[in-house]
This record gives C-alpha cells, sequence and structure tokens, in this order.
C-alpha cells in the first residue's frame, strides 16, 4: 500500500516516528512534509496529504499536528476525503469498515507513540466492508458534498 504522511510541526516528531512503522510494515511511504519543527501552517499539509489521495499517488493517508482538530477540519474540506481523528482502538478499524475513510488524523500532544502504532497498525490493515447500508451512507455523504460545492460561475 502507499501512505501518504504529513504533518504541522507540533506533529513532526511523531510523523517521523510513524514513518519508520509504516515502512516497517512494508508499505511505501511518500512524506509531503513538514521537515522540521519550524513554526509551518497544518492546512498547507493537509492539503499535501489529500491532493495524493484525490490524485491516486497514494491509497491512504496520514495527517498528523497538535491535536489533530486543525488538520482533520482542513483535510475534510477536499471534496472525496474523509478523514478522521482517531484516539481509540476501535474507531481506528472502524472508520475505514464501516465509513471508508482515507485519512487517519493523530494529535501528537494528545497520544502517545505506541498508541499511535496501534492506531496505524489497525487503520491500515481495516478493509472497508462495502455492505449496503455502508454504501448507501458514503451516497449521501457524496451527494451532501455535490450539494454544497461551489461551481466555477459563482
Amino acid at each position: 500500500m502507499r501512505v501518504v504522511l504529513g504533518s504541522d510541526h507540533a506533529g513532526f516528531d511523531m510523523k517521523q516516528n510513524i514513518l519508520a512503522h509504516v515502512q516497517s510494515m512494508g508499505h511505501e511511504v511518500i512524506d509531503v512534509g513538514t521537515s522540521s519543527t519550524s513554526p509551518v501552517d497544518y492546512p498547507d499539509y493537509a492539503e499535501a496529504v489529500g491532493m495524493a489521495v484525490i490524485n491516486k499517488q497514494a491509497d491512504r493517508g496520514i495527517l498528523i499536528c497538535g491535536s489533530g482538530v486543525g488538520a482533520v477540519v482542513a483535510a475534510n474540506k477536499i471534496p472525496g476525503i474523509r478523514a478522521s481523528i482517531c484516539h481509540d482502538c476501535y474507531s481506528a478499524h472502524q472508520g475505514v469498515e464501516h465509513d471508508d475513510i482515507n485519512v487517519l488524523v493523530l494529535g501528537s500532544r494528545v497520544i502517545a507513540s505506541e498508541l499511535a502504532h496501534d492506531l496505524v497498525w489497525l487503520y491500515l490493515n481495516a478493509q472497508f466492508t462495502g455492505e449496503e447500508r455502508h454504501l448507501r451512507r458514503l451516497g449521501k455523504l457524496k451527494d451532501l458534498e455535490s450539494k454544497f460545492q461551489k461551481t466555477s460561475g459563482e
């Protein structure tokens, strides 16, 4: 699996740790930055992760900021991205199985690295069930997205 990884400065250290973990699992990693703890803006990295997923350069994304909150808000502005903060094991796999999330968001100031490793493992090993009820709900999400997207003429 190709996994795109991105973070702001607050998530940099965790991103480096997760990058090695994902590679040790046998996945290809695309690192879109940041490359240090110098202050940067999380929306830039949310966009980079989201666009790599949308453009099929990566199968799934992992995004890290201090709390996870700003990054998940920014990532979910991109049509086609279904990002979720997951700070518990159930949500990390259930989000994929039921909601087909394609970006996992972590808060580096909220969880420890061992839990982050577990969450990443669960997320990357989960598969969307494809059950009718889940497909129906995803269709409704896509309808909502389309309903509120601005057209180029507005």
